[in-house]
């Protein structure tokens, strides 16, 4: 079976896009089988991996019911990356899905049936905790949290795992941080180090050792509808991401022998 992580932050303005696509990405050139989903209004993911959303084979139909999960998966250019699209109708699916009585799992039974076919399945989550986060979180084994190292997005993690500690009392009991991914670090400021140690000495080894640089490569790759890995695979935000990944390969390993060892006979 495979692992189902929701990339997820409240704040806006923190990368959560560029880690879902470029995470996913490096994992799929490393040979794993990757599905990403975009559960964001805005597209970005979408637009991110040059692909243009479809109205009718989008997320936003597979949460309210009009079409199976497998209906609405594409392939993209990269060799075993596979993607749903955003479409903007997903800004209307906060408030309709209220009307649902099981409007907190509508994507978990969704995916039950994809998880099977990936390695990963990556969820790009808005930058909100709002019905479409919800059902991410409920519907994933574990969260990839990107943090920009600044002082308001220290505060916005906070309420994040706030939020993460009532979907587990109220929904998933299992939910639980995988990794923590400090992004646009710029080691020259005072104020960037200083959050990145806060950071650490709090969470520890959930920290990524890999930290995103600001990069411009980074910023540029999306309008060629490339992840930056492809983009500029030499670049510095490049190698991050593909060090990133291969962390998050070690660390979901790991897990899985826990898991098993853990499982009764």
């Amino acid at each position: 079976m495979g692992l189902t992580l929701a990339v997820a932050n409240q704040k806006g303005g923190v990368g959560k896009t560029a880690t879902t696509v470029n995470l996913g990405a490096s994992l799929a050139l490393d040979g794993s089988r990757v599905l990403i989903i975009d559960l964001d209004s805005q597209g970005s993911a979408s637009s991110g991996l040059g692909e243009t959303p479809v109205k009718g084979t989008s997320s936003y139909e597979v949460l309210i019911g009009e079409i199976a999960a497998s209906e609405a998966v594409r392939a993209t250019s990269i060799d075993r990356l596979s993607l749903m699209t955003g479409t903007r109708d997903l800004a209307g699916a906060e408030v309709e899905l209220v009307t649902y009585e099981d409007r907190h799992a509508r994507l978990r039974q969704q995916l039950d049936t994809l998880r099977g076919s990936y390695d990963y399945i990556l969820i790009d989550c808005p930058p909100s905790l709002g019905m479409l986060t919800l059902n991410a979180l409920c519907a994933a084994d574990a969260v990839v949290v990107p943090l920009q190292c600044e002082f308001y997005a220290l505060e916005g993690l906070g309420a994040l795992v706030d939020t993460l500690e009532r979907v587990r009392s109220s929904f998933h009991p299992d939910l639980r941080i995988l990794c923590i991914v400090l992004t646009m670090y710029d080691a020259r400021t005072s104020l960037n180090r200083q959050v990145a140690r806060q950071v650490r000495e709090y969470f520890g080894d959930k920290v990524l050792r890999a930290m995103v640089p600001r990069n411009i490569r980074i910023s540029e790759s999306p309008s060629y509808g490339l992840p930056v890995v492809l983009y500029d695979p030499t670049s510095l935000g490049a190698i991050a991401y593909r060090n990133a990944a291969r962390e998050v390969a070690a660390l979901t390993a790991t897990t899985a022998e826990q898991t098993q060892m853990e499982a009764p006979e």
